[in-house]
């Protein structure tokens, strides 16, 4: 393990406000007094704060107590343990009230009336202790010690302006009133980052890092508890790390210590809540009253932090609380409570709630449980269904039964999110039938796939076609498909051939809708790699419209990205995008989680040939989120490399290397991250004018002859290619490349790719000659009008650069212009100094734009925007992305007063087009052609 406990803390991440009070508070000690009260749930950071008060107590004297359940029925045995250091100051007190401190605090108490004078006495008593230098008084978890010492030590902070007395109390219950009082929320992701680099002699990776975050839900003890348990395999992103705090670190045994104090009724009603993760009010009512008590029991749970209680509605402050509220319950109390709480939930929709309380409180076998557990299984899904099927194969009695069960439950789980508990379930699977053994190996390969070794899922998925032949075709396919996607991001297509091959001896006719299409989605692949674009084109077309007709079980996500991927191959940019944003909602939809990264990787493809840039990158952002989140480290690594290639595009060389940064170094040369990667600095380096250097990168993408290496990322990435090698004498590598781009661009006779290879050949052919100025004609003859502007400009410039450079700057300004005007509007600040440094060669300069106008919307900005242009109202945008509609509201406000617009329909406009209206007007015009410009 590493070790968390060797490493001292020398900061507080996410606690710089706190910190700066503290600091403010003893820095005027000298001048006055005063307190604070840091108010927050066990392992928020409270004591951590008192420490860094006492460490910062340069000069001053100081005194420190702890609140102790165990005192709390003892009036002022708080007071006596934090006072005790000082006592030798009671002789500078007044006679009664040296002598009431004295009594109260030799346990005699203090009678109501003489309150005041007690409360008075301990504030001298500090005052006089004081007097030598500032003293500095704490009291951690003051709620949990005795009421007494509370209220007094409340009084006395109250009142501490004119002393030089500072008090620092803190607290997981409603904090004393009157008193500068902050609430510890949770860390934010970052600082969970920060906390664990300052507490680990290694940090770990980003995505491990983040996933540990999630886990610890903010609180930096329960980070802490996640950290020491982290092995270097773990750290390293080798191995899933730990998803949940472990019961005997220190946030287990706070919460436990706090459980122990309770009185039995409250824990009854508190283990009832624990063990109901419904939720619903009712429930708890009903079945904390069929217990003989009511959930007015749980009112010292709530005073010690374990619980929050609103509207009936009982929740626990982290899931570390309720863990060990269940696992301190004895067996026989566990069961009694489920039994009770199946009892109770008798309506319709609760079925799956019930089976699993009557699951829990089973003693063995019971089959028709079982059963029942998988049909209510069926109609819920996530994680719930996962612990169902995981429960329903332990009630088996059929081995059999409990295995498919359990691979149905691995399926849930990685569906859901939780590839860890997947592969947990997957691990413990018997010897089994081919049909179970095809679906738990189909399962593996694609954990593999998105978040292990391609080699591994290689095997997994030909085991499974293999296993599934014979019973289930559309299964074996979907296994083949699969095994497909492992070969395109792995570099190996040379092995295509051999599953295109095995479904066509699958494939039959008139199979469902969705056979058909994975059957002839691997048909139509497999001639795209193999160079027979003749037969591809139809068959991927027909995948496209057959995604376009899926209804009913039909349509899943996973069918929607094949016929997705089957657009971009055949340049249907805008049924890709269609077919992809359709994934991404029904993933969101179903909660399939597993499939959402795949999804918004291919709707991000379809958006960067849209020329929608920005969108793209918004796709990507959030398909590297879910990625991380769910351990699919692949696919994170692949929208790393499409985020290095738009910020490159975009000529943000900081933002690239950032992202190239993150990217996992895996020794396999041909992988698809690595191949974007290549792309990305190849970008930058023809930018930056190292044209040898980016024509080298591209060329060594693939080598089409071989069937090795990222093809599809080159085809891609040609037109860079052929614009580096344009400045180079030697040009081979990028004729053959840009062969194999025509012979693709004919057969998909889009417009948009034509008008690429047209200018692709203006670029190789001889420097001002017809043949160029021809082919750059063509090109943007062929740029759609209503997409892509971004290519469309880039042709501009270098056609314009072109004219220039042949002494024909009145043509050339033209063009120049036309790409600088869309490089702005756009944002491409890089490109539009290109365009701005040419027009100045030409001969006119141009008016700067407002800065204000080209500025780009936020991300969460955009994806407000977004939704509203697709149609949505205010109130489904706020449900969506879980903000209020008042908020939804002064985004929209924000976003259209930044791009100049006023409607919906101008909205949806600007964003199809990746253009903020409102720049047009400020874009800048022509002010002078200068002298000798009409040449």
């Amino acid at each position: 393990m590493v070790s968390a406990s060797t490493v001292q803390i020398t900061a507080l991440p996410g606690r710089d406000e706190e910190c700066g009070a503290i600091r403010r508070l003893l820095g005027d000690l000298a001048d006055g007094g005063g307190a604070l009260v840091f108010h927050g749930e066990p392992g928020s950071g409270r004591t951590a704060l008192l420490d860094h008060a006492h460490r910062h107590a340069d000069g001053c004297a100081a005194i420190a107590a702890a609140g102790l359940a165990e005192e709390a029925a003892l009036p002022y045995a708080g007071l006596q343990r934090l006072l005790d250091p000082v006592l030798d100051r009671a002789g500078d007190l007044p006679g009664r009230q040296a002598h009431l401190l004295r009594r109260a605090l030799a346990g005699a108490g203090c009678p109501p009336e003489h309150r005041l004078a007690l409360c008075l006495a301990v504030l001298g008593l500090l005052a006089a202790a004081a007097r030598e230098r500032p003293l500095l008084c704490t009291v951690d978890d003051v709620d949990r010690g005795d009421r007494a010492t509370a209220e007094t030590l409340a009084f006395v902070a109250r009142r501490l302006r004119r002393q030089r007395v500072a008090v620092i109390l803190t607290t997981t219950a409603t904090p004393p009133a009157g008193l500068p009082t902050y609430r510890l929320g949770p860390l934010t992701e970052r600082e969970s980052a920060a906390l664990l680099a300052d507490r680990l002699p290694e940090p770990p990776i980003p995505p491990v890092a983040a996933a540990l975050a999630a886990a610890a839900r903010g609180n930096p003890q329960a980070l802490v508890d996640l950290a020491g348990r982290l092995s270097p395999a773990q750290c390293r992103g080798d191995e899933p790390p730990p998803d949940a705090p472990p019961p005997d670190g220190a946030l287990g045994r706070a919460y436990r210590s706090r459980l122990d104090e309770l009185p039995g009724d409250t824990r009854r009603v508190l283990l009832l809540a624990a063990l109901d993760e419904d939720g619903a009010p009712d429930t708890l009512v009903r079945a904390a009253l069929a217990s003989g008590t009511s959930i007015a029991a749980l009112a010292p749970a709530e005073l010690a932090g374990l619980v929050r209680v609103a509207a009936h509605r009982v929740t626990f402050p982290h899931p570390a609380a309720r863990a060990v509220v269940a696992d301190a319950a004895p067996l026989a109390a566990r069961r009694a409570a489920h039994r009770r709480l199946a009892g109770v939930l008798d309506d319709p929709a609760h079925r799956l709630g019930r089976a699993l309380h009557l699951a829990a409180a089973a003693a063995g076998p019971e089959p028709g449980l079982a059963t029942e557990l998988e049909r209510a299984a069926g109609h819920d899904g996530g994680l719930r269904a996962s612990a169902a099927l995981e429960r329903a194969a332990e009630l088996s009695d059929d081995p059999v039964c409990a295995a498919r069960r359990r691979v149905g439950a691995a399926a849930y789980a990685w569906g859901a999110g939780d590839a860890r508990r997947a592969r947990l379930l997957l691990a413990g699977l018997g010897p089994v039938p081919p049909a179970v053994a095809g679906r738990a190996d189909l399962l593996r390969g694609e954990m593999e796939l998105r978040g292990g070794r391609t080699p591994a899922a290689m095997r997994a998925l030909l085991a499974a076609a293999d296993a599934l032949a014979g019973t289930d075709r559309a299964l074996a396919l979907t296994a083949l498909a699969r095994a497909g996607e492992v070969l395109c991001f792995s570099g190996e297509q040379y092995r295509y051939a051999d599953l295109a091959r095995r479904a066509r001896a699958l494939a039959r006719p008139g199979d469902p809708p969705a056979t058909e299409l994975t059957s002839t989605y691997l048909a139509g692949v497999g001639a795209t790699l193999r160079g027979d674009l003749e037969q591809a084109g139809p068959a991927l077309r027909r995948v496209v419209v057959r995604g376009g007709q899926l209804t009913g079980q039909a349509l899943t996500p996973a069918a929607l990205t094949w016929a997705a991927s089957a657009g971009l191959l055949v340049a249907v940019d805008g049924a890709a995008h269609r077919l992809a944003e359709r994934a991404v909602e029904l993933a969101r939809d179903t909660h399939d989680l597993a499939a959402l990264p795949r999804a918004l990787e291919l709707r991000a493809t379809a958006e960067y040939w849209l020329g929608r840039h920005r969108a793209a990158a918004e796709s990507c952002r959030e398909g590297l989120r879910v990625a991380r989140a769910t351990g699919q480290v692949n696919a994170a690594d692949v929208h790393l490399g499409l985020l290095a290639v738009l910020a490159a595009v975009r000529a943000d060389r900081e933002t690239c290397l950032r992202r190239l940064r993150e990217i996992r170094d895996e020794p396999a040369p041909h992988r698809r991250p690595r191949a974007l990667a290549q792309w990305a600095l190849a970008v930058l380096d023809l930018t930056a004018g190292r044209h040898a250097a980016a024509a080298t990168r591209l060329a060594e993408l693939a080598r089409p002859a071989t069937g090795r290496g990222q093809v599809l990322v080159q085809v891609m990435a040609t037109p860079y290619l052929v614009e580096a090698a344009a400045h180079l004498p030697h040009r081979p590598a990028a004729a053959a490349a840009l062969a194999v781009f025509d012979r693709w661009a004919s057969s998909t006779a889009s417009p948009s790719r034509r008008a690429l290879s047209a200018r692709c050949h203006a670029l190789l052919a001889p420097r001002g000659s017809a043949e160029a100025e021809e082919r750059f004609r063509d090109a943007l003859r062929l740029h759609p009008a209503d997409a892509d502007a971004f290519e469309r400009a880039r042709t501009a410039l270098l056609f314009g650069r072109e004219l220039r450079r042949a002494r024909r700057r009145r043509d050339a300004r033209d063009h120049l212009h036309d790409a600088w005007e869309t490089f702005t509007l756009l944002g491409a600040t890089a490109w539009a100094d290109q365009a701005t440094a040419e027009l100045r060669a030409a001969g006119e300069s141009v008016a700067a734009p407002d800065p204000a106008a080209a500025r780009l919307l936020t991300g969460q900005q955009l994806r407000i925007a977004r939704l509203v242009a697709e149609g949505a109202t205010n109130r489904e945008v706020a449900a969506r992305m879980f903000l209020s509609t008042r908020t939804v509201d002064h985004h929209l406000r924000n976003i259209f007063h930044r791009l100049g617009i006023r409607s919906r329909t101008q909205l949806a406009r600007a964003l199809d087009q990746d253009v903020p209206v409102g720049a047009r007007s400020a874009a800048g015009t022509r002010v002078s052609a200068g002298p000798g410009s009409g040449t």
